[in-house]
């Protein structure tokens, strides 16, 4: 066990065999380390503190016995440019993903199981429009009725998906399955926490696409999920009532105020409007143009107005439950939270800090009309 997860901690830290022996000083070569990881030899308790410092993770972490799986990961395509980068990833969200549930043990709580639909996963899609459907009986399903989901991040959480943010470099954000020995699966879904905060929910309810969507073989199974996304995030009949059925121009004010009402950017909102026939080809494409002028299209993909990410916020809630319940000790806390106990004890003790997020100004405000 300790040789896997010393090769999961070593990927997590983008480092080769040769790399970590140079990190540690050279108390052990490249090739005993690889035996290490290969469970044919154990490191001395010194080589096992000096490992376990210079990949930043607890010796507890690197002894544990809890063995986790990612399985059902499917990295988009360009998103990642080598197998090194793709496992450096997984080792990040296993390592998050382990703390998570090792929380949720120290309280006594069961993993949840996520709040899955009977039909899931729905038939299969051979149309993307098939995907609006899914969309709305999964909103059905969770009781949400058409209103704006004000929080995403939330709603997933209390459905029993597991959500982590970390820095995902050019990956929008991905869904998993983690298996534990004798445990079940867990869902999980990572959201980049380097985006805005609307691209943050697009990718979110993209990633929540493809967990419930089956694709057929006629459809693009991204385009089935970026449908479902636009979809879940904007109900055809509340985009209707708020910008009717058909439309020939439409102004900045406009769509920035569907924006803040709806959480998303405008391209995700031209893009909905596209698909429901409200905004012909033609203003389409006058709409991305403009996009693309004003620079929205590019990283850092930033429109005016851009909103702060949704943070995952239960497992550090977790972790203070634990801790104020006694069911852990303050280092215990510190390590799980990856924060020093002088500043957890900070954290518990003095009420957070209230920014005020000041509002971009926006482009200049004019209508875009098809000619």
């Amino acid at each position: 066990m300790l040789g896997q997860r010393l090769k999961l901690a070593r990927s997590a830290a983008g480092l080769s065999l040769r790399g970590l022996e140079e990190r540690i000083g050279n108390r052990v070569t490249a090739q005993a380390i690889g035996k290490y990881e290969r469970n044919e030899s154990v490191p001395s308790s010194g080589v096992l503190i000096a490992l376990a410092d210079s990949l930043s993770v607890p010796v507890s972490y690197l002894v544990g016995d809890q063995e986790m799986v990612l399985e059902g990961v499917e990295f988009r395509k360009q998103s990642l440019t080598s197998k090194r980068d793709q496992m450096q990833v997984e080792a990040k969200v296993l390592h998050l993903l382990e703390r998570y549930l090792m929380v949720e043990e120290f309280l006594g709580l069961p993993s949840l199981n996520w709040d899955k639909p009977r039909e899931a996963p729905y038939p299969v899609v051979n149309d993307p429009l098939e995907a609006d459907h899914a969309a709305h009986s999964l909103r059905l399903h969770w009781g949400l009725g058409l209103d704006p989901i004000p929080n995403l991040v939330e709603l997933l959480e209390e459905r029993g998906i597991k959500v982590l943010s970390c820095a995902l470099g050019n990956i929008d954000g991905l869904m998993a399955r983690v298996r534990r020995t004798d445990k079940g699966t867990v869902p999980v879904l990572v959201v980049n926490s380097g985006h805005w905060g609307e691209r943050q929910r697009l990718s979110m309810a993209h990633e929540l696409g493809h967990l419930v969507l089956e694709v057929g073989a006629k459809v693009d199974d991204e385009t089935a999920a970026y449908r479902f996304a636009g979809a879940f995030l904007m109900p055809a009949a509340v985009l209707w009532a708020a910008i009717g059925k058909h439309r020939t121009s439409i102004g900045w004010s406009e769509l920035f105020a569907l924006k803040q009402l709806f959480r998303v950017s405008v391209q995700a909102l031209t893009y909905r409007c596209k698909d429901l026939g409200i905004f012909s080809p033609t203003l389409f494409r006058r709409l991305f143009n403009e996009f693309s002028r004003l620079g929205w299209r590019k990283p850092p993909y930033k429109e005016p107005y851009a909103m702060r990410g949704e943070v995952p916020r239960r497992f550090e809630r977790l972790c203070f439950r634990a801790l104020a319940e006694g069911a852990i000790s303050e280092a215990k806390a510190a390590e799980l939270l990856e924060t020093s106990v002088h500043e957890l004890n900070q954290r518990m003790e003095e009420p957070p800090d209230l920014e005020y997020d000041e509002a971009n100004e926006g482009a200049g405000l004019r209508h875009v009309h098809p000619d």
